[in-house]
């Protein structure tokens, strides 16, 4: 079978535990590959991280010029109209990514879905109808583009979301992220939502929250 293109960062020998990491617009698999020494994830918990790299495709809002993304944009307003066919096939190509890693000895529960904008909107839309149960899905400076149409899957329907915003965010205004939020948990979730005080990306605290999260969930 064949898989999207992807790096792969291990924090040890013989992983326990796997981090899929989608990134955003215009970005690519290396655009989270350097945090991983920053988490500073102790050698007892070794961690294997997969940063996958989006198809690259035309995107509506910027003219249709062809870059990497993981669905196209129809609308730039606070609907985000967009292509959901796209959306569905990059989920699919992200659950085959958690059933290689499941084929390689990690448990369904011993793997995290992580994603940062359109990255985090592909998390939503594939954790939440994964079949098997997650560790959790990390939601950073996104919106759950499919809350519409998406149908969920009982085997997460306790999955832990931890969501992580800018108070500045012109891009995925932090109303999207609260918007998710709420959806969330009329959905039936827990969601921990926590703000920093950027724009659209990521600081040093939320590095280091996202750490615990991580070691908290596994």
């Amino acid at each position: 079978m064949s898989y999207l293109p992807h790096i792969t960062v291990e924090t040890g020998s013989n992983p326990t535990a796997s981090v899929i990491w989608l990134h955003g617009l215009g970005a690519n698999g290396h655009d989270f590959e350097s945090i991983v020494p920053h988490l500073k994830l102790p050698s007892t918990l070794p961690v294997r991280f997969i940063f996958p790299h989006a198809p690259e495709i035309p995107v509506t809002i910027n003219g249709g010029f062809v870059m990497p993304a993981w669905y196209d944009i129809l609308e730039m307003n606070i609907e985000r109209k967009i292509d959901e066919a796209q959306i569905q096939q990059s989920s699919d190509a992200i659950t085959a990514l958690i059933e290689q890693e499941i084929t390689r000895g990690i448990p369904s529960n011993r793997i995290i879905l992580a994603g940062f904008s359109q990255g985090g909107a592909v998390a939503y839309h594939c954790g939440l109808s994964f079949d098997k149960p997650l560790a959790g899905i990390l939601a950073m400076s996104t919106y759950f583009a499919t809350w519409r149409t998406l149908k969920l899957h009982p085997a997460n329907h306790s999955i832990p979301l931890h969501l992580f915003h800018g108070s500045h965010d012109d891009v995925v205004l932090e109303s999207m992220g609260l918007e998710a939020r709420k959806v969330l948990i009329e959905k039936g979730f827990e969601p921990e939502f926590k703000t920093y005080p950027m724009s659209h990306e990521v600081c040093l605290e939320e590095v280091s929250d996202i750490s615990e999260v991580i070691q908290t969930l596994l």
